[in-house]
Formats: structure tokens, sequence, C-alpha cells
């Protein structure tokens, strides 16, 4: 066991979730590393969530509350990063929960390895999607290794923009706060946290569970607000922040993704029956034309991405029925 002289302090935000909190908390609290700031943060709830929160600093006085009127989860996040005295930060969502080493782990991971930020695998809890094969393995990673693996997603091991899977180094980020009023918030977060670190550390471990059966879940509120008010423009920002500290390269390739993912909200949209919000995703990737054909140049592009980009800019609707066409009888026969 590694020696319990360094400080982690850990992030909740709590808004109305009074019938997960318990399991939330006590996940934390029975972590084998013991020295923990726990910050709860109760953002507005009207529900019990309050009171729970309280109940648990009256039994651990390693857990401080802060009540707030509701912020949202940047908000919330923020006002427990002001108080924060861990020389690491962490994050967990009050809804999900952790296994019990993993900052035991995590801690001994940047230890071992020199690492300002370590990233855990995670388990989905109430997806039917098979989660299997994890390695167990430590993969320790440059900055550059690490920021190629979270912008083009090409390895067996995923680094996501999701802050709960990660352990950081407060310097990385003591100049990093949430984007207030915006969802998908941990994309700017995770960049600049990637690009401040010289060295992460990859744990093929899930000691993270993310509880993804919530009616009321974030992920779940309106989507063309959502893309088109935090993703796209964060996704565009991601790219600036690269080019500004010259790794044009991983900034072209984040380029690159970011057109892909158009293509994918575009189809999504179409498959929702939003044409309103998929001709405004056309209409933006057409201005972006010159640029596209610059990125598209590039040996990393595929060639099927660049015979798709080419008819979805000519005629969308054209690329929308082949690709319908292709997922009805050429995936079938694949299978």
């Amino acid at each position: 066991m590694i020696q319990e002289n360094i400080r982690i302090s850990v992030i909740v935000a709590a808004y109305n979730i009074e019938e997960y909190l318990v399991r939330c908390l006590d996940s934390i609290c029975n972590q084998t590393y013991h020295n923990l700031e726990i910050l709860v943060v109760d953002d507005g709830s009207t529900d019990e969530t309050g009171r729970i929160c309280e109940e648990y600093a009256g039994k651990d006085p390693r857990i401080k509350v802060i009540h707030q009127n509701n912020m949202g989860l940047s908000g919330a996040r923020n006002s427990a990063l002001k108080i924060a005295t861990g020389e690491y930060i962490g994050y967990v969502d009050g809804d999900d929960y952790i296994e019990p080493d993993m900052y035991e782990n995590m801690l001994d991971a940047c230890l071992e390895n020199d690492a300002q930020l370590a990233v855990c695998s995670y388990r989905q809890i109430g997806s039917e999607k098979a989660q299997n094969g994890f390695s167990g393995q430590r993969y320790p990673l440059t900055r550059e290794e690490a920021l190629e693996i979270y912008i083009c997603d090409n390895k067996p091991y995923h680094i996501y923009n999701a802050v709960w899977s990660k352990l950081f180094r407060r310097d990385i980020v003591k100049d990093v706060m949430f984007p207030v009023g915006h969802k998908s918030e941990d994309i700017p977060y995770t960049t600049k946290a990637l690009i401040n670190a010289d060295r992460c550390v990859f744990l093929d471990t899930p000691y993270y569970n993310y509880v993804v059966d919530r009616e009321d879940s974030i992920m779940n509120q309106n989507i063309h607000e959502r893309r088109f008010n935090d993703e796209i423009p964060f996704w565009k920002e991601q790219q600036g922040y690269l080019y500004g500290v010259g790794m044009k390269d991983l900034a072209d390739k984040a380029s690159y993704q970011f057109y892909r993912r158009m293509l994918y909200y575009f189809l999504d949209f179409k498959k929702r029956r939003m044409g309103e919000s998929a001709g405004q995703l056309i209409e933006m990737l057409r201005e972006d034309r010159k640029k596209i054909r610059t990125i598209y140049k590039n040996d990393y592009v595929a060639a099927g991405d660049k015979v798709r980009m080419h008819i979805a800019l000519r005629t969308p609707g054209l690329y929308y029925i082949l690709v319908r066409l292709y997922d009805k009888f050429v995936i079938p026969l694949r299978q």
C-alpha cells in the first residue's frame, strides 16, 4: 500500500438524486485510500439530497458539504474547485459509484509512472452492451500519445471526455474551470488537462461505474441544443487549443474527427426526422469546404470518408439514402 501523505480532493455534484446518493457516498467513504477530502455540492436539490449530504458529513469528517442555488453541473464542480485543497483532483457524479480501490490504484499509477494524469476504464450500469476484455494493465503515455488516443480513438484502450474516469494532479488544472451554462463541459476540461500533462497513465481496469438508466439523465436532454450550443463549439475550440500550442498535426486530426462526427450528427438528425437541424449541419460543412479539402488530403483520411464527405456536401439527401440502404442490406450480409 502506498503512503497516504498525499491528499485527493474528490468532488461530487448532486442534484435531486436521493435514491442514488447513498450508494455513491458509501463507495467514496469506503475507499482503501483514506486521505481524501470529499466535497459534496448540493446544487439546489428539492428532494432529500441535501439532508443525505449533511447526514454523511456528520458521520465522516472528511466530507464537506456546499449548499447552493442550482447552477448546473459546471457551476457545482467549480464551487468545489474553489475550496479544494488536495494535491490531486477526482470527480464522481452523484448517481454513479466507484470501486473500493479506485483512488489507491490511480494515485499509485501516477506516482509509479511520474504521471500528472491517470485515466481508468469504466463499466456501464444498466447497459445491455457487452463489457468484457479489460486487461488490468497500466499503460504509460506521453502527452502526444495520450492526445492521439483521445482525439483519434484508434487504440485498444480509450480516453473519453468524462472527467470522472480520471485523476488530475492539481498543477495541470489549477487554472481550468468548467464552462457554466453548457452541457458537454468535460470536452474543454479534458482537452486542456491533456495538453498540460507531460505524462499520463491509462489503467485498463473498470474502477468507475457509470449509471446509464436514469430517465432524467443529462445525456437525454435536448439533442439539438446540446450539439449546436455545446458540442460543436467545444470541438472547434479543441482544434484551436491544439493549433495554439503548436500541435498542428494533432489539430488537423482533431479537425478530421470533427468532420466525421458532423456527418454522424447529420445522419442521426435525419433518422430523428429533424430535417432543419440536419440542414444546418450541411450548411456548416459547406462553409468549411476549403478547410475540409485541405484536411482530407492527409494520408490518414480513409478513402471511404473522402467519398462520404464528397457525396454529403453535393447531395446530402442521396448520402442519407445510400447509408440507409447500406445499413439495411450490406451490414446484415456481413453478420
